[in-house]
């Protein structure tokens, strides 16, 4: 094969890659404020993590902001006065006049403020901010099923954002172990709502329903790819472990992604896994059981009959083939 052909296919390889990594990924931190300027902040790159607090009016400005759909690289927590909807992977939770939310970097959501005037105050910070102050991800709302969104009385909101007028003057002050002071704040926040009881009141899925499960779905496989390294393997690659990361029944997944797609999660997930095989095959110089191992299987075996089945030759044949698909 002529050399700057190979050279043309693996540019537009990685520009593929690019592309697809600019649309899966979390929003970061730095992409955050790059959308905020009015927001003053410090310490981004701060070995303790970082932490920030601010008023939610200010983030509204002359309208209401409303959150793009999606993950996000951090935690946020949120006390907020005024009608809202909020999404929360495949559900979708009504504040009626108070609420309060849970966010973390794993499940995708959006905030939709129904009210032109939202009042409260919003915190985000990293997870390596927590480090030695405890585990958040064992709480539930943290987690895949739990219920990330409590209404609250009106009562129950002034208490919070009590909290959170302390957690600001903390985060301004030059006390020196304002952060220690600040975890048991959060920690605060976070006992008092397991205190409370969860709302109940999710609103019924709408049509798009089975497409924002699809399209988790899609952000969870391609999430694992391109794989890095032969240390940092593929960790989901059957529909009952998406279906449990994802915090929905498996049936009720399957039935979401063929409706969508017209191919079942299975379907998908194989033929995710042997585009990437067929990649790491013709542009990497890892032995074959290293793929294999990487790619989730048991061993070279069950990756040789796997990639036969699918292109009717074996793993080495394909990477030897100097004809490209």
């Amino acid at each position: 094969m002529n050399i700057f052909y190979k050279f043309a296919c693996i540019r537009a390889l990685l520009n593929r890659y690019l592309t697809l990594y600019k649309m899966i990924r979390p929003e970061t931190i730095e992409e955050y404020y790059a959308q905020r300027p009015f927001i003053k902040t410090s310490d981004l790159n701060g070995e303790e993590g970082h932490f920030n607090v601010f008023k939610i009016e200010k983030l509204s400005q002359d309208a209401p902001e409303t959150v793009t759909y999606g993950r996000k690289d951090y935690f946020k927590i949120c006390v907020v006065s005024g009608r809202s909807n909020i999404h929360y992977a495949d559900k979708s939770f009504a504040i009626r006049e108070y609420g309060l939310l849970f966010a973390n970097p794993l499940i995708p959501y959006n905030w939709e403020p129904l009210d032109k005037k939202q009042t409260g105050y919003s915190s985000i910070f990293t997870e390596s901010f927590f480090e030695g102050q405890g585990n958040l991800k064992k709480y539930p709302f943290f987690q895949p099923g739990g219920y990330p969104v409590y209404e609250l009385s009106k009562t129950e909101f002034l208490a919070l954002s009590e909290i959170f007028r302390q957690i600001e003057r903390e985060k301004n002050s030059d006390f020196e172990y304002k952060n220690d002071v600040i975890c048991n704040l959060i920690l605060q926040l976070v006992h008092g709502a397991l205190k409370m009881r969860p709302t109940t009141q999710v609103i019924p899925e709408k049509r798009n329903a089975p497409g924002r499960i699809t399209a988790l779905f899609m952000d969870l496989l391609e999430s694992q790819f391109p794989v890095k390294n032969t240390i940092e393997g593929v960790a989901l690659r059957s529909a009952s472990q998406f279906a449990g990361q994802m915090a929905v029944h498996v049936n009720h997944l399957n039935k979401s992604v063929k409706e969508i797609t017209q191919k079942t999660t299975s379907e998908l997930i194989a033929e995710r896994l042997l585009k990437e095989a067929k990649i790491m095959l013709r542009h990497s110089s890892w032995a074959i059981s290293e793929i294999a191992y990487t790619l989730g299987f048991e061993g070279p075996a069950h990756f040789s009959a796997f990639f036969r089945k699918q292109v009717h030759l074996s793993p080495s044949q394909y990477r030897n083939n100097s004809i490209d698909d």
